[in-house]
């Protein structure tokens, strides 16, 4: 598995939205797209997934932008890399189709190395829902400090 710009740029601008976002205050995607190097245009594709998702809401007019639509701290690294990526699995026989139905090997019934599979993605999808939005924020702070 490996993520895509979708997941890592995305994940990026939640951190700049929850490090930004204070009182209400809506944050521009030029300033996010500054901040984190990312071109506006495809910032404003990944903003349009999250905000269907409902991690994030946007606000028109002069003072508009984004903000968070849930508090950082009920939002995982997890949940926002699912909503940009999809399921988060190393291989089809663990979550794809062809979990339902094999992967055509006529041994795949007993294969052996699916439940190494199973355990690679199952620690995969702990960790990153172990880690909230809000505390990389927290990490963001300390390293700008």
């Amino acid at each position: 598995m490996k993520i895509s710009t979708k997941g890592r740029y995305g994940l990026k601008a939640m951190v700049d939205l929850a490090v930004h976002s204070y009182n209400g205050c809506c944050i521009s995607l030029k300033s996010i797209a500054e901040r984190q190097g990312i071109s506006e245009h495809y910032l404003e594709q990944l903003m349009a997934v999250l905000k269907k998702a409902g991690f994030i809401k946007s606000v028109r007019g002069a003072q508009g932008g984004y903000i968070l639509n849930k508090n950082a701290d009920s939002i995982s690294v997890g949940d926002i890399l699912r909503a940009l990526e999809g399921p988060l699995y190393f291989v089809e026989c663990v979550g794809g189709e062809t979990a339902k139905t094999g992967c055509g090997n006529s041994k795949c019934v007993n294969c052996v190395t699916k439940n190494v599979w199973e355990k690679i993605s199952n620690s995969v999808s702990e960790v990153v829902d172990s880690i909230s939005l809000k505390e990389l924020a927290e990490d963001y702070n300390k390293i700008k400090l």
